[in-house]
C-alpha cells in the first residue's frame, strides 16, 4: 500500500467506470470527466496526512501500479474503534489484494494505533465481499434492513467486526 499520486487518476477513473463494480461500493454516481478525475487525484495526492483517518492505494508489488484503494473512517479515538472501506478494481479481483490490504491495515491500526475494533459495512448483494470478510475471521453482529437502493433493489447493510484479539489470535 502507499500514498496517491497525481499519476493514479487514470486507474482509479477507469475503476470508476465499471458500473457493476461502482454498484457494489458506497454509493453509485454519474460518471464523471477524465478533467475533474485528474483534478480531484492531485488534490487528494496534496492533503495532509491524518494517522487515523486516511486513504491508500493498493499497489501490484511487480509495478506499483493502483489495482485499488483502502480507507478508513467513522474513526472513534474515544473509544478506540474505525471502520474501513476497500474497493479493488475489477481485473485485480480474486488475486488476493483486498485480504491482504485489510490484514495490513488492521495490524496497523491496532498495534501502531492502538484501537481495538474494526467494523465493516458490507451490502447483502455483495457475496464476494460478503464471503472474504467472513474467511478473515470477521463476526457478522448486525444487519441494518433496506438501507441501500441499487439496481432496482433494496439491499440491507451487513455489519461485521473485529477486535484486536481476535486479530491477534488468527494473525500474530
Amino acid at each position: 500500500m502507499r500514498g496517491r499520486e497525481p499519476e493514479d487518476w487514470e486507474a482509479f477513473h477507469a475503476f470508476d467506470e465499471d458500473s457493476d463494480a461502482v454498484r457494489n461500493g458506497w454509493r453509485l454516481t454519474p460518471p464523471q470527466s477524465a478533467a475533474r478525475a485528474r483534478k480531484e487525484t492531485a488534490e487528494h495526492a496534496e492533503r495532509e496526512l491524518d494517522l487515523d483517518e486516511f486513504s491508500l492505494v493498493i499497489a501490484a508489488k511487480q509495478d506499483d501500479a493502483p489495482v485499488g484503494s483502502v480507507n478508513t473512517h467513522a474513526v472513534d479515538r474515544v473509544h478506540g474503534t474505525f471502520a474501513y472501506g476497500i474497493s479493488v478494481g475489477t481485473p485485480h479481483h480474486r488475486k488476493g489484494y483486498a485480504r491482504e490490504a485489510i490484514v495490513l491495515l488492521l495490524r496497523y491500526m491496532f498495534f501502531e494505533r492502538r484501537f481495538q475494533k474494526a467494523e465493516a459495512w458490507v451490502y447483502s448483494s455483495n457475496e464476494p465481499s460478503l464471503a472474504l470478510h467472513r474467511r478473515l475471521g470477521f463476526v457478522e453482529e448486525g444487519r441494518r434492513r433496506r438501507s441501500r437502493y441499487a439496481n432496482g433493489r433494496y439491499d440491507d447493510e451487513v455489519l461485521f467486526g473485529m477486535t484486536v484479539e481476535e486479530y491477534t489470535e488468527r494473525y500474530a
